[in-house]
């Protein structure tokens, strides 16, 4: 009876070591670390970007004494081109062309004569523009300033009386060029890396403060 006694305990002493194994824990959890994903880029470091806006320019005076635009208001539409050789600053040139109508309202000899004119204003700039794109999101606003030449402007059509001739006769000033300064800031967009929507707002200088005038854009802009 005692050899079965200390048989059947040396069997179970061998099973339990046996399922025991080798293995020991400490009893703290192991943790593992995700890393967040990467944000996605919506501007890149280098690339172009070709824009197509329409624009609203208004004069920064009445449009009685306005000698350039002569209008109170002109709508239109533009092109602009930019390489950004880093996501923060870019050179570029951009070119528009304004639909400029004006009346000139002449008193003649007790008579009021509405004399209507309209031509096609354009302009060509070199620009340097600076952004900062809002990092993990699609915003990015932006400040910008140029220069170049302002043309198609400044053609006066007045009605007036030749006393000589008892008759009215048109005097007209021939348009011409004129050099011109601009800065203004706005914002951009990206619905896609590759596609934006642009909003800006630029002041023009024009050879003497009653000739400035501001400018409301806003386009799509293509970044390749």
């Amino acid at each position: 009876m005692k050899k079965l006694l200390l048989g059947l305990g040396a069997t179970l002493a061998w099973v339990s070591l046996t399922f025991a194994g080798s293995e020991t824990y400490s009893g703290k959890e192991v943790k593992q670390t995700v890393a967040p994903a990467p944000c996605p880029q919506w501007y890149a470091d280098q690339e172009w970007d070709v824009a197509l806006w329409g624009t609203y320019a208004f004069t920064g005076t009445e449009a009685a004494n306005d000698r350039y635009i002569e209008s109170d208001h002109a709508w239109g539409g533009g092109i602009d081109a930019k390489y950004f050789f880093h996501r923060y600053f870019g050179l570029g040139i951009e070119g528009y062309v304004l639909d400029a109508r004006s009346t000139n309202h002449e008193d003649v000899t007790g008579f009021t004569v509405d004399n209507e004119n309209r031509r096609a204003i354009g302009s060509v700039l070199g620009t340097l523009t600076l952004r900062y794109p809002i990092p993990c999101t699609r915003f990015a606003p932006y400040i910008f300033g140029g220069g170049g030449a302002i043309f198609g402007g400044g053609r006066t059509e007045q009605i007036a009386f030749d006393a000589n001739t008892d008759s009215f006769r048109a005097e007209v000033r021939d348009a011409h060029t004129e050099p011109i300064g601009q800065f203004g800031g706005g914002f951009e967009i990206r619905i896609t890396p590759h596609i934006g929507w642009i909003n800006d707002f630029s002041w023009n200088v024009v050879n003497g403060p009653e000739n400035n005038f501001g400018m409301v854009r806003s386009g799509i802009n293509f970044a390749f």
